[in-house]
């Protein structure tokens, strides 16, 4: 005689519960964490640059609201991502459109093999004088 055995799931015991202490010391690690993450981002040179430079694109005019932040970037003048100044000189906040309009504009330069657009050179002085017989005219 077989005898059939019936599949009978093994006990365990039940997970202890967390004490209102250990409850309060896991959300304390967490807000921590979140605070220590939130300092690190504000170090980037983005979030330095929001808080400088006004919600606005530097290029087209386009403001910006908490809601489509998203779509402003910080350009860096010198197009150089390591040279990050403290008071923001290098950097330009410009929507997305403009500051991809931007790079092309730079990385056609760059292809063009062409030097730097020189300065333009001081006009020569006026040889005219319009007021030269102007007291012949008093005279008259």
């Amino acid at each position: 005689m077989a005898t059939e055995r019936s599949y009978r799931p093994k006990k365990t015991a039940p997970k202890p519960t967390k004490t209102a202490e250990e409850r309060q010391a896991a959300m304390e690690k967490i807000v921590s964490m979140a605070r220590r993450n939130q300092d690190s981002r504000a170090a980037g040179y983005r979030e330095k640059s929001l808080r400088i430079h006004p919600h606005v694109c530097g290029r087209c005019g386009r403001e910006f609201s908490q809601d489509n932040l998203t779509e402003l970037t910080v350009h860096h003048k010198d197009h150089n991502h390591d040279n990050n100044p403290e008071d923001g000189s290098n950097w330009e906040n410009l929507c997305i459109y403009c500051h991809d309009n931007e790079h092309s504009r730079y990385t056609e330069h760059l292809a063009s093999k062409t030097q730097a657009l020189q300065a333009e050179e001081e006009p020569k002085p006026a040889t005219h004088n319009p007021f030269a017989d102007l007291g012949k005219l008093f005279n008259k």
